[in-house]
């Protein structure tokens, strides 16, 4: 037992061991530096003031003429060129110009550079030296799934003193994230080595899933293994007890009992991030909850009217749906908002958000058993936030799950069942120590993550000395 014990953790620790050095001095750059994504705040900032006294097409001929019949939202937004409607379907995307009913994907490079250059002034960004510095299905930053409804994406270089970069979408000509040069290189030292994120695989995700998959696990057998010996590898001696090594493997010894229980909660931890629904549940509604939170209502009685009785400075119209009715929100700053319930020609406006009326007869559709909304608070051990700066999350719980819903967009953040529950504190918990009395005191929470990584790297250095010089050994 305790040979095949010992030549496991040797001969997966050998081959692993960078890899867990890597992991943990990336960990500390992630902390400070996270991957880089464009923040709701941003991206409203860089939105034009619409031009409503145009005359526009309805958002119903705008789906007719995008060719999608069961959408998700439909947003009304300006653009350099004008109006423009994004519709957002399952998996899709679609721009329709809202004077014209056209397709409004985006091609040309003037056009490109000019609704890059528009978004940037109106974020205080210098944009007079913005250049286009390539047009890629995928590169280093774009490899996330959730611009794929984006692809390709056209690269702007601005050009001015932080290097920054702006990519904006072919489909519906929306800036959909910035980098710096600061977090680019931060980044290749810290999301991209940690998450092994390279272009050339995370492109791929199935394979990118299973390549980092089956390294976690074979880390966590690896950190198990040495867990186990650790205990028996030692003597009493003297009254007190005694390691069987020297040197290295002393050292390597000790730091691994000491931080045994951090890097194995650690390792477990950041396998179960690659998850993805193979142990616990994903999040997501079912189809049958889907089609009742959000239903399928009669889009094609979004009536043009409504536009013509919306006044003063707005910067986007969405409609969405929402317990099988038809929402209008009109925004007007990030957090200054309408939003109404249509029906038909008509309009009944609901309040900046939805109320909890609105989520109790949406989600008491689910079934039978589910209780009043209530908002979840800061410090709630499932936190959940709104885009929206002071926009409530309702959290409505039927017998053992709990839905999420945005009281500012009507969407379904997520669904808490008993396994996502667990995953929270097996996973987001154990690996970002974002428990709520850490995350009430962040400059304690830093010293904590910095602390133990810095600890799990320099037991993770004594490994990779120790497999160095057996190799050495077996080569020779």
């Amino acid at each position: 037992m305790i040979r095949a014990l010992i030549l496991t953790h040797r001969w997966l620790s050998i081959p692993l061991g960078p890899l867990f050095v890597l992991w943990f001095a990336t960990g500390i750059v992630m902390h400070y530096v996270p991957f880089p994504a464009q923040t709701e705040s941003e991206r409203f900032a860089a939105l034009p003031v619409l031009d409503t006294a145009l005359s526009l097409h309805g958002p119903a001929e705008a789906l007719v003429a995008g060719g999608i019949d069961h959408p998700d939202r439909i947003r009304l937004m300006q653009r350099v060129d004008g109006p423009v409607y994004v519709i957002s379907a399952a998996g899709r995307s679609a721009a329709i110009r809202a004077d014209t009913l056209a397709a409004a994907d985006v091609s040309a490079p003037d056009l490109v550079l000019s609704i890059a250059r528009t978004a940037a002034r109106r974020r205080g960004l210098e944009a007079d030296g913005a250049t286009i510095a390539s047009l890629d299905h995928h590169d280093q930053w774009t490899v996330p799934n959730r611009f794929d409804v984006h692809r390709p994406l056209h690269r702007i270089a601005l050009n001015d003193p932080d290097g920054t970069e702006l990519y904006v979408s072919s489909i519906t000509g929306e800036v959909v994230l910035d980098t710096t040069r600061s977090e680019r290189a931060w980044n290749y030292v810290g999301s991209v080595v940690h998450w092994i994120y390279p272009t050339v695989l995370r492109k791929d995700w199935a394979a990118w899933n299973a390549v980092v998959w089956w390294l976690s696990l074979a880390a966590v057998i690896a950190a198990v293994s040495g867990a186990l010996l650790g205990p028996m590898r030692l003597r009493y001696r003297k009254a007190r007890l005694c390691s069987r090594y020297h040197g290295w493997h002393l050292w390597h010894h000790w730091a691994g009992l000491i931080c045994m229980q951090f890097v194995l909660t650690w390792m477990v931890s950041g396998w179960l991030s690659m998850d993805h629904g193979r142990l616990f549940a994903t999040g997501h509604l079912t189809p049958s909850e889907q089609a009742i939170l959000v239903g399928a209502p009669d889009w094609t009685g979004l009536a043009t009217a409504a536009l013509a009785a919306v006044h003063g400075e707005v910067r986007e119209i969405e409609w969405f749906a929402f317990g099988g009715r038809l929402y209008q929100r009109i925004r007007r700053a990030p957090s200054q908002q309408q939003i109404s319930v249509l029906d038909g020609a008509s309009a009944r406006i609901v309040g900046r958000f939805l109320q909890p009326a609105d989520v109790n007869a949406a989600v008491s559709r689910l079934r039978g058993d589910c209780g009043r909304s209530t908002e979840v608070e800061p410090g709630d051990d499932y936190p959940f936030v709104s885009d929206v700066p002071g926009a409530p999350v309702h959290r409505v719980i039927c017998g053992d799950t709990w839905y999420h819903v945005d009281a500012a967009s009507g969407a379904v953040l997520e669904k808490l069942d008993p396994s996502r529950r667990a995953y929270r504190w097996l996973y987001q918990a154990l690996h970002t120590l974002d428990f709520p009395a850490l995350l009430a005191h962040a400059a304690l929470r830093t010293v904590f993550i910095v602390g133990l990584c810095a600890i799990g790297l320099v037991f993770s250095v004594t490994g990779v000395v120790i497999g160095w010089r057996r190799l050495r050994m077996q080569l020779r």
